[in-house]
């Protein structure tokens, strides 16, 4: 009798052990966690059991029975599939409900309106998600876009301006294919008729090219038709385009460009460079946004073929050179800080006696 009561007392103790730890990896941060802190990926279609392996497996649980029998107490919660990273010490159940509400790894990376390939390299460089060097290499890999923008170079113009949000570990490769997959969605929202390879009328790689144009030239959205509008004047007038940021972007491509622009960098002969040659460049010089998409697709129905600053973000727009070349004067003026406008001069008549009041008499 004595045995048996012995016997169950060392059950009892060592259930109530048991049950502490249980308690204790519930309610109590494991750690240390490194100063790097701790990757885990949970696959796709991962148990409970699994997932609670994997974590412990990582130095992230205490307990994967505790993380277990906790999961087993919330049926309708699952846990979700992902890349999650720990930085300080949880508990079981903090563990539990960071998977419960999908909380994975996700690195935030903006592409603006207008940045080139080279922009969006060196940004990716400086965040250390990547070398720009590798995301180069991608965006010059044009093959999934011919369906679409056959004769292509590049992934230039088609790595749609958004906000991305971007997993631990991600190659060049599948973030341009991201980008261009944004890229088809919005167009398709634009006008889903240019996902089309044999569209009529103008190839979707000289829409885009021109709205690089309008996203280089002008931050004003009301602007951006009108830019269009001039170009595309110009372009029926067989005129040169004379945009200055094709000259810019020429000379990125070969790591030449030292601003500000001079007269010298204007002759510069590259493709690109539209005081060169005439016609649009043979490729975008930057990713262009939504509204200057639908600007290229959409060119404002104007006369004008002349545009300059108007040092306010704006431009000053004329019909004829003569018109254009007072816009020019009116431009130096403001740089100068002065009035837009040359000041009126008053003439006065000086006039004899006799003379004012000849006829009078």
């Amino acid at each position: 009798m004595r045995i048996f009561l012995l016997i169950v007392a060392i059950l009892l103790l060592v259930a109530s052990a048991a049950a502490g730890y249980l308690w204790y990896s519930l309610q109590k941060p494991f750690g240390p966690v490194p100063p790097e802190g701790i990757f885990v990926e949970i696959p796709h279609g991962s148990s409970q059991r699994a997932a609670a392996h994997i974590l412990a497996q990582n130095g992230v649980l205490r307990s994967s029975l505790a993380f277990e029998l906790y999961a087993r107490r919330h049926p309708k919660r699952s846990l979700q599939a992902g890349e999650y990273f720990f930085d300080h010490p949880l508990t079981a159940k903090e563990v539990f409900w960071k998977l419960a509400n999908g909380e994975v790894y996700e690195q935030l990376f903006t592409v603006r309106e207008g940045d080139t390939i080279f922009d969006i390299a060196n940004n990716l460089e400086a965040a250390k998600y990547m070398h720009a060097a590798d995301f180069l290499a991608a965006a010059s890999d044009a093959a999934q876009i011919q369906d679409i923008a056959p004769g292509a170079k590049t992934l230039e113009g088609f790595l749609f301006p958004a906000t991305y949000n971007l997993p631990h570990r991600f190659t060049a490769a599948a973030l341009t294919s991201v980008m261009v997959r944004k890229f088809r969605d919005a167009l398709q929202q634009i006008a889903p008729d240019r996902l089309e390879p044999l569209t009529p009328g103008t190839p979707l790689l000289s829409i885009v090219t021109l709205a690089s144009l309008v996203e280089a030239e002008t931050p004003k959205p009301d602007e951006r038709s009108l830019v269009a509008g001039v170009y595309t004047n110009r372009l029926h007038k067989e005129m040169l385009l004379q945009c200055d940021p094709t000259v810019i972007y020429a000379l990125k491509k070969v790591d030449k460009y030292n601003p500000p622009l001079t007269f010298k960098d204007l002759r510069y002969d590259s493709p690109y460079n539209t005081y060169v040659h005439s016609g649009l460049p043979p490729g975008p010089i930057g990713n262009p946004g939504e509204g200057s998409l639908k600007s290229a697709l959409n060119p404002a129905p104007t006369d004008f073929l002349y545009f300059v600053s108007n040092t306010q973000g704006g431009h000053f727009f004329a019909s004829t050179l003569a018109e254009h070349n007072k816009n020019v004067a009116k431009y130096h003026r403001l740089l100068n800080g002065e009035p837009a406008d040359p000041p009126v001069v008053e003439v006065h008549q000086t006039h004899s006696v006799s003379h004012a009041h000849k006829g009078k008499r």
